[in-house]
């Protein structure tokens, strides 16, 4: 049986008294060792949920549980060392005048004895693929690179969860594309809670489940291939579904019926050749 790790419990924010509701009575539960992509457009609540989850903001309404720890001011140190968090701008997270001291920062903090930091320091940028990047200051790298040193300065503290809130979106699509991977593998072989925060859908494909916000409130939630069926209704709420969804769509209107709504290239190619073969 999965264990809870993150709990909202109809939980409602707003930046003001007389500012509307951002979060509107949002309940769900995310499980360990789970990927959780949630997506939304501007403004559907997606990045506040990642800040009431650090304990950056606290709801007004709802309670919200990190390993049955109630989030609140008074226990938020303890639940910042379950939750890390990986931003749009890895820039504003750097406080390390080298890659190496950036990632010692945080367990520096946390009262790490050396040897512990520099096994650390060596596994986690093996991890991301920045062993080589030790000594180089941060703003000499590129913005993935820059993006794979946010990730592993959090990994090197052990937290049981990591929320990446937009992290790539300054991104170009190779970029995009590599940090999706390292996020991968990373969550496999660390076995840690990933919740990944989005409004591309190309982003989702990878995880196990996926939530979907739409005006503060929980839209929907499932596996990635229900999510991706719902075509209509995400176009409703201002969310492009992936190509290779529409390309989908486009072939089930020219009369070719695809025995499951692919996640991929590969996928697609594979259903069609089996059609194929059966003619």
């Amino acid at each position: 049986m999965r264990s809870k790790l993150i709990e909202f419990r109809n939980v409602s924010f707003r930046y003001g008294e007389e500012q509307p509701w951002v979060l509107k009575d949002c309940s769900f539960e995310i499980y360990e060792n789970e990927w959780v992509a949630i997506i939304g457009h501007n403004g559907s609540g997606k990045s506040t949920i990642a800040k009431l989850m650090n304990g950056l903001l606290f709801p007004q309404r709802g309670e919200i549980f990190i390993d049955q720890k109630p989030v609140t001011p008074d226990t938020i140190w303890e639940v910042r060392k379950d939750v890390g968090m990986v931003f749009q701008n890895p820039d504003n997270q750097f406080v390390g005048t080298t890659v190496q001291d950036d990632v010692a920062f945080g367990m520096e903090n946390r009262g790490f004895t050396r040897t512990e930091m520099l096994t650390r320091l060596e596994e986690v940028l093996a991890a991301v693929g920045m062993p080589a990047y030790r000594q180089t200051e941060p703003h000499r790298l590129s913005g993935g690179q820059k993006q794979r040193v946010a990730i592993a300065s959090v990994l090197a503290v052990s937290p049981q969860v990591i929320i990446l809130d937009e992290a790539t979106a300054m991104l170009d699509p190779k970029g995009r594309q590599r940090i999706m991977q390292t996020i991968k593998d990373v969550q496999h072989s660390k076995d840690i809670t990933l919740l990944t925060i989005t409004h591309d859908l190309h982003e989702i494909v990878q995880a196990d489940r996926v939530i979907v916000m739409n005006d503060g409130q929980l839209w929907d939630e499932g596996l990635p291939r229900e999510v991706f069926s719902k075509k209509d209704g995400l176009k409703e709420i201002g969310l492009d579904t992936p190509f290779i969804s529409s390309l989908a769509e486009e072939l089930k209107l020219a009369g070719i019926s695809l025995t499951q709504e692919p996640l991929n290239h590969e996928e697609l190619l594979e259903d069609l050749w089996t059609l194929h073969s059966r003619t």
